[in-house]
């Protein structure tokens, strides 16, 4: 691979950031409503009157926001700043910056998405794979059909049929958080510990949820790759059945699986909100819920482009790998 292509894709992944990053400033201002003005009445509505002099506070913190100035000045400060790493303050939880917001929730989400990503890819993967062997075995006629079903439901939804059965029937998992209230959070046994049993209610809902639709792809890959005819060749050699499943149907239908894989992983920034918001995951997913109640223009954005920034950037080393992964791709012209 030319290091022209690289640099030429990495232009592109560049021009995605700054389209990324135009959208994300533009779209939270086409509502027209006040972020500052709006937080401000919710906070004097607490004490049961409007509170005097709201408009002096409103022009004070718009200056402050800089939200006071023209749109296009407000556009080039935030395209300076996102160079820069600087996402501004959070409106709603002034003067943390979204950038400490966002540090926060991400080990969480990452943690919780991108290990069940990986599980579910992993078993749904081999069981596919097993099922269009022709020596497959029977259990996995008795197994696949429930995760069959299980695809079709939303995350959310048997998330909450998992805690009304293992939270509130059984008790034997906590319902809430990321782990207990009081808890210290360290590198300790006690807390990784905590941490796991709070995980483990999204972590089911989601892999039970995915892996029926990985195995259904590699299912359907492996039934072409099995009537090529580099299989026939090879079966008329007469080459063990095993070799043939692994090094020539497997290996080459897993290669889909594999892109398919890397835009899962760039996707986990966003999180499965409405599983973070269910179980109170202190994830991105569950910070963007909250924005999005509060109209935190800056922390919505942050999360926007970050999200997006994530997907541009796998989708990025996805296009340099590709060719390792499979030897037959090449972006040389011919």
């Amino acid at each position: 691979m030319s290091l022209l292509y690289i640099a030429r894709r990495f232009g592109v992944l560049l021009v995605i950031i700054w389209l990324a990053a135009t959208l994300n400033f533009f779209l939270p201002r086409l509502s027209g409503d006040d972020p500052v003005r709006n937080k401000l009445l919710e906070q004097a509505s607490l004490g049961g009157y409007a509170q005097a002099g709201i408009e002096d506070m409103v022009k004070v913190y718009q200056k402050q926001f800089g939200l006071d100035r023209p749109l296009y000045e407000q556009y080039l400060t935030y395209i300076e700043n996102v160079a820069h790493g600087d996402l501004n303050y959070s409106i709603a939880n002034y003067p943390r910056t979204v950038v400490a917001m966002i540090g926060e929730a991400l080990p969480w989400t990452i943690g919780l998405l991108g290990l069940t990503t990986v599980i579910s890819f992993a078993l749904g993967t081999f069981l596919g794979a097993l099922l269009a062997w022709p020596g497959a075995p029977r259990w996995l006629q008795w197994v696949m059909p429930p995760l069959w079903a299980l695809h079709a439901i939303p995350f959310f939804l048997l998330g909450l049929v998992l805690m009304w059965l293992l939270a509130f029937q059984a008790q034997i998992l906590p319902i809430f958080g990321g782990y207990s209230p009081g808890a210290k959070p360290g590198w300790t046994p006690g807390f990784i510990l905590d941490v796991l049993r709070h995980a483990v209610l999204p972590s089911l809902s989601i892999i039970l949820v995915s892996v029926g639709g990985w195995a259904l792809a590699m299912r359907g890959m492996m039934v072409t790759t099995m009537g090529e005819d580099y299989v026939t060749f090879a079966e008329a050699k007469g080459l063990r059945s095993l070799s043939i499943f692994t090094r020539y149907c497997m290996r080459n239908a897993i290669l889909p699986q594999t892109t398919a894989l890397a835009l899962a992983l760039g996707q986990i920034l966003s999180g499965a909100v409405l599983v973070e918001v269910i179980f109170g995951y202190p994830g991105l997913g569950a910070l963007l819920f909250q924005a999005i109640q509060e109209n935190d223009f800056f922390l919505i954005q942050g999360i926007v482009f970050t999200v997006i920034v994530g997907l541009g950037f796998a989708t990025f080393l996805l296009d340099i790998l590709y060719p390792w992964l499979d030897p037959r791709i090449s972006y040389r012209r011919g």
